[in-house]
């Protein structure tokens, strides 16, 4: 039997890198797409190294352009006779305060961070319903559970995504494909970086010592982030579970903060992330 095609968007780096290994070595057959395909060769070095290198076809795909989405789609399917599971990964990071972003960032951002996985789940889905299977799993964030000042673009396209994950999976059920998300804390990947530079705001900001404090909060935090690795082992897990649950929080201390959020009335709690942004590391 072919192994089961595991579809992943953006895997030049961060968690697309290592989930598309994680899925090679436990032996399904890895698509990995990705916008710049001249960074494929860090992966395919990867996966050699690994010895699951044959379990692996990169791709280029930018899910920004839709009709390059249906192409490689019903390419993939072409070439190995269905996609079975499909990881929504492709997405950046956006920070600064709500009315220093720029409508076209805020655009941008949701065109690649939201709608890029509508569009590639509905590209996907036709070949998923005619089999009555398949598994779709869409890579959010805690920042999709819980807003935090300055980062309000990157908490709306992951709040969007949790929304749309939710109500696809009630109306999936039926045909028997199954919708999961995964929300990671922090963990150590190219998002910390790059998100920080793309800081939307500066010295004339009304808010940069707002910004200042949170900059330097997020930069302790990302000192102290866990292995990426875990989150990509735990993607493989849920696929291998068959019937996953629809969440999947992962990372340090997270399903405590989701509790201490949901049981604290919000009076107490919004002071409690205000003092925390304003407390001195």
């Amino acid at each position: 039997m072919r192994p089961a095609v595991v579809l992943i968007t953006g895997c030049s780096s961060g968690f697309g890198f290592l989930t598309a290994l994680a899925f090679a070595a436990s032996g399904f057959q890895v698509v990995a797409t990705m916008r710049d395909i001249s960074r494929s060769k860090e992966l395919l070095e990867a996966a050699e190294a690994a010895a699951c290198d044959r379990l692996v076809v990169c791709k280029e795909l930018d899910i920004t352009q839709y009709d390059q989405i249906t192409a490689v789609v019903r390419e993939c399917e072409a070439e190995f006779g269905s996609i079975d599971v499909l990881v929504n990964n492709a997405g950046y990071a956006l920070g600064g305060f709500a009315e220093d972003v720029s409508i076209e960032k805020w655009s941008a951002l949701l065109r690649t961070n939201v709608l890029g996985a509508i569009a590639m789940t509905q590209a996907v889905l036709p070949s998923m319903r005619s089999r009555r299977r398949g598994i779709i799993i869409n890579v959010s964030s805690i920042s999709g559970l819980m807003g935090m000042p300055g980062f309000a673009p990157y908490v709306s396209s992951k709040f969007a995504l949790e929304g749309f994950s939710e109500s696809l999976r009630h109306e999936l059920y039926p045909w028997g494909i199954r919708v999961a998300l995964v929300e990671p804390g922090a963990y150590g990947t190219d998002i910390w970086r790059k998100g920080l530079s793309n800081m939307a705001g500066d010295g004339s900001s009304a808010y940069a010592s707002q910004l200042a404090q949170i900059l330097e909060k997020t930069k302790k935090t990302a000192e102290h982030a866990a292995d990426p690795r875990d989150v990509a082992s735990a993607i493989v897990s849920i696929v291998r579970q068959g019937a996953p649950r629809l969440r999947y929080p992962l990372g340090r201390g997270i399903r405590m903060t989701l509790l201490i959020r949901a049981i604290l009335p919000w009076r107490i709690y919004e002071t409690i992330v205000q003092w925390a942004i304003r407390r001195k590391p």
